[in-house]
Formats: C-alpha cells, structure tokens, sequence
C-alpha cells in the first residue's frame, strides 16, 4: 500500500471516529435536556383557567379560533395574552427538582403567586430565583425554572364585544 493511500485512510478513519463521538455527544446532551413544562402542544390548547394573587379566577375556551371569555359567548378575549398564556406548556425548563427539596413558602408557592391550568394541566408559579431572570414552576410533584417570560400576566381591558 502507498504511502498517500495509507494516509487517506487513517484521516478517513480519524473524520469517522470524530463524527461518531459528536454523534454520541448530541444525542447524550439531547437525552439530559430538562424539556418542557408540559407534553403539551400550544395550539392544541383549548381552555385556560388563571387565578393571579387574591384577583377572581379568569376561564377561557378557543372555539372557531378564537379565545373567547368562558360564559359570555359575545365576549372575544385577547387571543395575543391567550396564546401567550398557551405558550407556556411549551415553555424550555432550565432545569427539574423534586418539590421535596423546597419549602414552598420560600419560593413563592405557599399560596402560588399564580396558577395556570392549560387543558385541565395545572402550573403553579413561585417567586423568581435569586440566580437570574427565572421563576420557579410547580408542575406536579416537581419544580421546574423557567424563564420569568413565562409568568402569566393580568388581563387589561381585554374583553371585545363583537358585533
């Protein structure tokens, strides 16, 4: 065998051994990702529940794709905060630990700052962590961080009557 041809073979060998172990490493890093809130699509949403602080709980249902305020078929609801509120179940978890490593009122859960029930999915939010701009999210027997983005936000006016 030539000296070029052996060459060409060992730095073949070399690229394939280099492209296996970065094969191995994606999938590994993809394996450990902490996900999502919620196994949940947000465009499959189709009621939201909202209890913010001491205000009166906020019940919405997406029919003809539209979110409309549950009880008042004329009122249209905001549907930009709606899907923004739906966009939390797929919201990127920085990371999960068992609820058991918390006491609930030192993170804003005992009583929830807010909770958010996506399809019947309750998420309960705490305090924001001293760590950055993340809040800690009661999912289950978990608590996830997430980014403060998805702390669900009062409603303003939103109601539309529609004609």
């Amino acid at each position: 065998m030539k000296r070029a041809t052996r060459q060409r073979l060992w730095l073949t060998g070399g690229a394939i051994v280099l492209v296996a172990a970065a094969a191995w490493q994606w999938q590994r890093d993809a394996d450990a990702a902490p996900g999502t809130l919620l196994q949940l699509a947000p465009a499959r949403v189709t009621r939201i529940d909202l209890s913010i602080g001491n205000a009166p709980a906020e019940h919405y249902t997406r029919h003809d794709g539209h979110w409309w305020r549950e009880g008042n078929a004329t009122a249209h609801a905001d549907d930009g905060r709606l899907d923004e509120l739906a966009n939390a179940a797929a919201a990127e978890v920085l990371s999960w630990r068992p609820a058991s490593d918390f006491e609930p009122a030192r993170i804003g859960l005992a009583p929830p700052l807010a909770v958010l029930s996506l399809d019947g999915q309750r998420l309960e939010f705490g305090e924001t962590s001293v760590t950055g701009p993340q809040r800690y999210v009661r999912v289950g027997d978990r608590v996830a961080l997430v980014s403060v983005r998805y702390t669900p936000r009062p409603a303003s006016g939103e109601a539309v009557p529609t004609h």
